[in-house]
């Protein structure tokens, strides 16, 4: 028989099957011709090579190891992925410090720029102000003219009221202009305080009203004016409002 046909066809089990059942169901005094019957049937063979079994399990190998190749590269997909992810994340941050790290440089070069520049306008506003300083520094007369406008100045700078024509008016009528008089015949040369200087001031008067910034010589044409004139705004309003002895 050849090697590619099976020696026992599916037909042919069946056949002998039907006989066996047949010869186990027949009662005891029956008669029966099981031999025959059995002999009688023809085993078939079958002529077609077996393939259908070696092709199944075949495909079902083939089947998992397709599975098989599937889950590994979704698990490849999914580490590649994962890892990928990663490096992003770790590139963004690494991106963000560099960003930080640039703006925190830029702030304090900015910072810094602004503390120069700041220093350098405050340089430039001291150095104005020294001009200006330096600009109107002014030289009086050493005159009545002059003293009376240098002590204007004063005057003016403290707060203290008065004007040319008041002061110059009085220091007429008091001293003629002459900043060494010295009154030596009222109440208070009989007290022995007698009244001295441009503006006739008793030396306690004189002490009580000085001007800050001014010589305490009660000659001083300056400090004599000054002190007049701190007095007289103290008891009159103003050495304007003098018109007579005060």
């Amino acid at each position: 028989m050849p090697k590619n046909t099976h020696k026992i066809a599916i037909a042919g089990a069946a056949t002998l099957g039907a006989a066996a059942l047949a010869f186990s169901v027949v009662p005891a005094d029956a008669q029966t011709t099981t031999t025959d019957a059995v002999s009688s049937a023809r085993v078939a063979y079958s002529s077609q090579p077996v393939q259908d079994v070696k092709t199944s399990v075949t495909d079902q190998l083939a089947a998992t190891s397709v599975k098989v190749d599937a889950i590994q590269a979704k698990k490849k997909a999914a580490e590649a992925a994962a890892a990928k992810k990663k490096a992003a994340a770790a590139k963004a941050v690494a991106a963000k410090k560099k960003a930080a790290a640039r703006a925190a440089a830029k702030r304090k070069a900015a910072a810094k720029a602004a503390a120069s520049h700041k220093a350098k306008e405050a340089a430039n506003r001291s150095a104005k102000r020294a001009a200006i300083k330096k600009a109107t520094v002014r030289h009086y007369a050493n005159n009545l003219d002059g003293w009376i406008k240098h002590s204007l100045d004063i005057m003016k700078s403290k707060g203290i009221p008065g004007s040319y024509h008041g002061l110059h008016k009085n220091i007429m009528r008091e001293s003629s202009g002459n900043p060494n008089a010295i009154n030596d015949w009222d109440i208070n040369a009989i007290n022995g305080i007698p009244s001295k200087g441009l503006l006739q001031v008793i030396p306690p008067t004189f002490t009580a009203y000085h001007v800050s910034g001014t010589s305490w010589n009660i000659y001083d044409p300056i400090a004599n004016i000054t002190a007049a004139a701190n007095y007289a705004a103290d008891k009159y309003g103003s050495i304007d409002n003098v018109n007579s002895a005060y």
